[in-house]
């Protein structure tokens, strides 16, 4: 893991988490819907079926111990997990926690407006941070 660097458009618009077994956890500075980014620290991958059978099945692991994460915390209607990579090559897992009250619902969050960044005292946030401490 040491050549992995996280793509540069992933880190203008995220904020660090922390890092599970595989990936990096970030959270979209976003305050308006509850997301998670997890980036697998491998160089160079852009594909979930480029990966190997270990990672994959790690990275699986991961999507269903964050998407609890964000159940337990948002009491969502829906979990969404997606892979576009359209405008980021690098291969990362959105997790996003949807309300039929949300403000996209019930299109995708992309492309919805602008994002609103969490102030520094924001509780979602802060439960967010925590909850990942915890794991």
């Amino acid at each position: 893991m040491a050549d992995f660097a996280l793509h540069p458009r992933l880190a203008a618009d995220t904020l660090e988490l922390g890092d599970m077994m595989l990936s990096a956890v970030r959270v979209m500075n976003d305050r308006r819907f509850p997301w998670l980014i997890l980036v697998p620290r491998r160089p160079d991958l852009e594909a979930l079926h480029r990966m190997d059978r270990t990672d994959h099945l790690l990275l699986m692991q991961e999507v269903t111990l964050l998407s609890r994460l964000l159940e337990d915390l948002f009491a969502p209607d829906r979990v969404n997990v997606g892979a576009l990579g359209n405008l980021v090559p690098q291969l990362h897992l959105h997790l996003v926690a949807r309300h039929r009250a949300d403000p996209a619902w019930p299109g995708p969050v992309w492309g919805m407006g602008g994002a609103e960044a969490y102030p520094a005292d924001d509780p979602d946030l802060a439960a967010i941070r925590g909850a990942f401490e915890a794991l």
